[in-house]
């Protein structure tokens, strides 16, 4: 029996423990190193399908842009597939916009692999990926399924193996706006690549590679930077607000992505979990306490 709707489906954020640009190709897009990690703050949204065709999205919290992440990536697979199927997409924002926890993203890639389900279409992980990259740089990481060294403009994944974390995350009420930051002069562009040993062995067999211990421990100084941090501290002075407020706290800060979220890393895998302490977040500040995930909860909706 074919399927008619899908409801709660998680689109999980993410985190960079640390975020290095290396280079420019002449098109201007940014080479770029980094380690995603997933967690457990998401989005959900509730797919139906329709047999007119149609596309359409609700938004079951504020108001999404006329043409989102989502429609697109709906847009993009019933074209590519040419199904004559649609759907009704209701979308319920719980992450917070211009963060650098790629939530634009991750919605966009759990349209894609719920669709392909609910489409009854069984594409594989790569095939869905393509897609995904057309939409954004950190989509094929979603659609991947699991933590990763993620190199090129977004595209080149290696598996991680980590171990089980948690993290302290706030986010000030400015978004940074990602193309700001990497067109700005003060941005540095030639740090040293990392080497990331037996990558291409290990996941060329489809294994996770295990990540040094140093991209880990002590989310802040412990290994390399963001990049993009000073710039958006220049810009954003929330930014370094945030870092600071959460270093008293927890002893390391760090921004993800392009800001302008900042998280800490506060416990492993035999810690008990935190307590966040809200009561003391200044006013119109958003914060919780995360937990990595061992994998996207959608990882089996497509194939290796």
């Amino acid at each position: 029996m074919s399927l008619r709707a899908l409801y709660d489906v998680p689109a999980p954020a993410k985190l960079n423990l640390f975020l290095h640009v290396i280079g420019r190709r002449s098109d201007g897009y940014h080479l770029l190193q980094s380690a995603f990690v997933l967690i457990d703050w998401a989005d959900r949204l509730h797919f139906e399908r329709r047999d007119d065709g149609r596309l359409q999205r609700h938004d079951l919290g504020p108001a999404l842009p006329a043409d989102d992440l989502c429609l697109r990536a709906a847009r993009a697979l019933q074209q590519a597939s040419g199904t004559a199927l649609g759907a009704d997409i209701s979308v319920d924002k719980q992450l917070p916009w211009g963060a650098g926890l790629g939530g634009g993203s991750s919605d966009a890639a759990s349209t894609l692999l719920a669709l392909n389900r609910l489409w009854g279409l069984h594409w594989p992980r790569q095939r869905l990926a393509a897609i995904g990259l057309a939409l954004g740089a950190d989509v094929p990481f979603f659609v991947g399924g699991q933590h990763a060294f993620v190199e090129g403009i977004g595209e080149r994944l290696t598996p991680l193996a980590l171990p089980a974390m948690q993290f302290a995350v706030v986010k000030p009420p400015p978004a940074v706006a990602t193309r700001d930051i990497f067109s700005h002069p003060m941005l540095r562009r030639d740090s040293k690549p990392v080497i990331l040993a037996g990558s291409l062995e290990e996941a060329g067999c489809g294994q996770a590679v295990t990540a040094p211990a140093a991209w880990w421990q002590g989310a802040g100084e412990a290994f390399g930077a963001n990049d993009l941090q000073p710039v958006a501290e220049a810009a954003c002075p929330e930014v370094a607000q945030a870092a600071a407020w959460l270093r008293k706290r927890f002893g390391n800060s760090r921004m993800t992505g392009s800001g302008s979220a900042v998280f800490s890393r506060v416990g492993m895998e035999a810690s008990p979990m935190a307590t966040f302490p809200a009561e003391e977040l200044p006013a119109g500040w958003v914060g919780r306490m995360c937990r990595s995930l061992d994998r996207h909860p959608l990882v089996d909706w497509s194939s290796g």
